[in-house]
């Protein structure tokens, strides 16, 4: 009872003028002279606080408790452990099965990549110049390597070694289409310095069948270039494709279209033409197959296992659910009684107590394989060709479904430390980090504006910020520092007090602080575990259950942004 409460009592009973009773031991304060009625309502109402409160008491320590511990109390058994063990198996085991599939799939995508760059890039030498295959120097190179991306395209079905065939839409096959951009008009005289261009660019397109004359084709005026004029050719054809090596792992092939695009890049006039070969290959799905063994049984099995991992994921998404609202509902309990009988707020870091991240994790987790599942099951239907994003969902849920096996072993005092040091050092990580980023990106801009056009790590931001991250942790330092142009003294200068800079700060002062804020944190909690946590409000109030129900002590959350009790609030505490 409040004492608000306990003082209206005390009052009313003066006000009646009744008799008097002796003072109540539990109350733990003299009553005075209270009538006979007025003093068996505070009893019965004393009563009925105390009850309330062991029983707030009680379910408190019941839910901190471990699942061996509420088992032994209670004998429940714990079927959420069990059910995250066993969702452990099945998820690892579905994931294996669609990694190695996954992996047919990429498989199949490189080599017909490498194939084609064989097969249409004339003089290619099977490893790509820096972000382009290959390059042309001279005019007749040029006109060769355009002409050789014919001639392969049309012969493609007697010198190809995979399945591959031509595109066709409704009426008749697609074909190739070979398009020319190019300034308008102009003149260049470069021994004079002169220059008179049109800039308006230009396009012109023509198609070419698998069944066309190639003679009259390349003899057409559209292959006669004004290299100066000239900014790129782009021959671009779609071609189909059947994966059968999926037949050797009993499963149902892929039909793909490969969308293929060979640029001649001459933007830049500077005597080289960057020639790009790019391909998108998408899976599509096959139209009329007719397959017989084992392959349609096969699928069936890898169809039901995948149903029985969604089942497992809505137990396990059902149950964490319902321990949520259960942890809400006790939280608001406890925030009221406190409200109630202390006239005092529950600090956040007590509200967190009950709010279970781990929980959270496990739902995110089992939301993203019942997705998953279902789209791995479209796509063995072959309903479906979404590999990318069926491979993101299955491998995050899970890395998070492997990182909730941690909070079993949490449960341990010798394995826990792990979990409360990064508990302990996140936020002031963060906030080291917010600064450090700070002058990480000054360094990236000023790496990439000022040694981009001399060396290969700094042409862009993302290569930049790569780099420098690379040479935090100490690799590839020497080459680094060799791949530096030495066409300008005042550069190469600049890049060696950058470098130097960069690296000393980094890696002598703000990567050692970084550790030592993480070393600091593992500090406090060991000596934390050897003369104990600071108790927040929930914690001293947990100390005072005396319930012969639970012997086993409650390994709550500790928490160190907590709540300390105030001197003045001790005898309120004491009133049951």
């Amino acid at each position: 009872m409040s004492p608000a409460r306990l003082t209206e009592y005390i009052s009313a009973g003066r006000a009646a003028g009744g008799g008097a009773q002796p003072p109540s031991p539990r109350s733990g304060m003299a009553l005075g002279y209270l009538p006979t009625g007025v003093t068996r309502s505070m009893m019965t109402q004393l009563d009925m606080d105390f009850k309330e409160e062991q029983s707030l008491k009680e379910d408190l320590k019941f839910y901190f408790m471990n699942p061996c511990d509420k088992y032994r109390a209670r004998r429940q058994i714990p079927w959420k452990l069990g059910l995250q063990i066993l969702k452990i198996v099945l998820v690892t085991t579905q994931l294996v099965l669609f990694g190695l599939s996954n992996q047919l799939v990429v498989s199949f995508k490189e080599e017909n990549t490498m194939a084609f760059k064989h097969l249409f890039l004339r003089n290619y030498s099977g490893i790509d110049e820096d972000d382009y295959s290959c390059s042309v120097y001279t005019q007749q190179d040029a006109y060769d390597s355009i002409h050789f991306v014919v001639d392969q395209y049309r012969q493609l079905k007697n010198i190809s070694l995979g399945t591959l065939g031509y595109e066709q839409d409704e009426d008749d096959l697609r074909g190739l289409k070979i398009c020319k951009e190019e300034y308008k008009k102009g003149t260049v005289l470069s021994s004079n310095d002169t220059l008179h261009i049109d800039s308006t660019v230009e396009e012109e397109c023509i198609v070419m069948k698998p069944h066309d004359e190639t003679g009259h084709f390349k003899n057409s005026s559209f292959f006669n270039f004004e290299f100066y004029r000239l900014i790129q050719v782009i021959i671009s054809f779609k071609l189909k494709g059947i994966d059968l090596q999926t037949i050797h792992s009993r499963e149902l092939p892929d039909c793909y279209e490969f969308e293929n695009t060979i640029t001649f890049n001459n933007k830049a006039h500077s005597g080289k033409m960057k020639i790009f070969f790019d391909t998108d290959a998408d899976i599509e799905e096959c139209k009329d197959w007719n397959i017989t063994g084992s392959l349609q049984k096969n699928t069936q099995y890898l169809l039901v296992f995948d149903g029985a991992v969604i089942v497992i994921c809505i137990a396990s998404l059902i149950l964490c659910t319902r321990s949520i609202v259960l942890a809400l509902k006790l939280q608001k309990r406890f925030v009221n009684f406190f409200l109630e009988r202390y006239n005092r707020h529950v600090c956040n870091a007590d509200r967190l107590e009950f709010l279970n991240g781990w929980y959270v994790l496990v739902i995110i987790s089992d939301v993203m394989t019942i997705i998953g599942s279902i789209m791995k099951m479209e796509i063995k239907a072959k309903n479906l060709t979404s590999y990318d994003v069926c491979s993101i969902l299955l491998g995050t849920s899970t890395l998070f479904v492997w990182v909730g096996v941690i909070r079993y072993l949490g449960y341990f005092q010798t394995y826990n430390v792990l979990i409360l040091t990064m508990q302990a050092s996140l936020p002031k990580v963060l906030r080291f980090c917010c600064c450090a980023g700070m002058i990480y990106l000054g360094y990236t801009f000023c790496g990439w504006i000022v040694l981009g056009p001399y060396h290969d790590k700094f042409e862009d931001l993302n290569t930049v910020a790569e780099c420098l991250f690379s040479l935090v942790n100490g690799d590839d330092m020497f080459a680094t520092f060799a791949q530096i142009q030495q066409k300008s003294t005042l550069v190469w200068l600049f890049s060696r007090l950058y470098l130097f800079s960069f690296i000393s700060l980094f890696i002598y002062m703000i990567l050692s602080l970084f550790i030592a804020l993480i070393t600091d944190a593992y500090d406090t909690i060991k000596k934390y575990q050897l003369i104990g946590f600071p108790d927040t409000d929930l914690q001293e109030f947990l100390k005072e259950c005396n319930s012969e129900e639970y012997s086993t002590e409650p390994q709550t959350f500790r928490s160190f942004c907590c709540c300390k009790r105030r001197k003045s609030d001790d005898n309120l505490i004491l009133i049951n």
